[in-house]
């Protein structure tokens, strides 16, 4: 199958750059690009795109209220990978409550965009062990506290939580809690069930909002 690719950048040079390396894919094909916001959501409603790269700084229309005007509409929409320029981006972290599927620094390796597009492709979400504890680190303190959420999960269930907060891959907590790849996805799985959270980017934001995740 050809995973369908809409590229959205302000920065002509980066824009062309993105359209290069996804065209160099052999399942892959850039169905559109846009300048800014507006144009984004006008040529998404003209085309049928799987994953959108969106930039998150834009003029017009950034990046933040463009991904959540595109994920706004019932049905399923295309899944939204943020790129930012900044580690410690604001920007980045409200997109990512707008429902993206992850972020990515633009300065990412090209393999490491055309990894992420794939992984949102399939269902997962990207999130950057590197950029996302700095990031979420950095906004956590800014976020209100919940009067008492209920949290029906399982000692075991927090535990992988709390690691996934983190920004670690199944392997890497598997590693930590000395259990199987296998045992771990099955415990996401069922934490994202109980939680009624779409995938482990929600899972984090979800986290730290609940205070499950101490706060700096």
């Amino acid at each position: 199958m050809t995973i369908r690719v809409f590229v959205v950048d302000d920065q002509d040079l980066v824009r062309t750059g993105t359209i290069m390396v996804i065209q160099a894919q052999g399942d892959m094909t850039v169905v559109g690009e846009a300048r800014d916001g507006l144009e984004a959501l006008a040529g998404l409603g003209k085309v049928v795109a799987d994953v959108v790269l969106m930039d998150v700084r834009m003029p017009l229309l950034d990046g933040v209220e463009a991904t959540r005007r595109l994920l706004a509409g019932a049905g399923a929409g295309p899944k939204v990978i943020v790129l930012t320029t900044f580690d410690l981006d604001e920007y980045a972290f409200a997109a990512l409550r707008a429902g993206a599927s992850g972020f990515l620094l633009k300065d990412a390796p090209a393999e490491e965009i055309v990894a992420a597009v794939r992984t949102v492709h399939e269902g997962d979400a990207v999130i950057a062990p590197s950029t996302t504890r700095r990031l979420l680190d950095h906004v956590a303190p800014t976020l209100p506290l919940p009067a008492d959420p209920p949290v029906p999960l399982t000692d075991r269930e927090r535990e992988v939580l709390r690691h996934i907060a983190q920004g670690e891959t199944n392997a890497e907590i598997a590693g930590c809690l000395f259990l199987s790849e296998g045992t771990v996805k099955t415990h996401v799985g069922r934490i994202l069930a109980k939680l009624q959270l779409r995938d482990r980017v929600q899972a984090v934001i979800w986290a730290y909002e609940h205070g499950q995740i101490p706060r700096v």
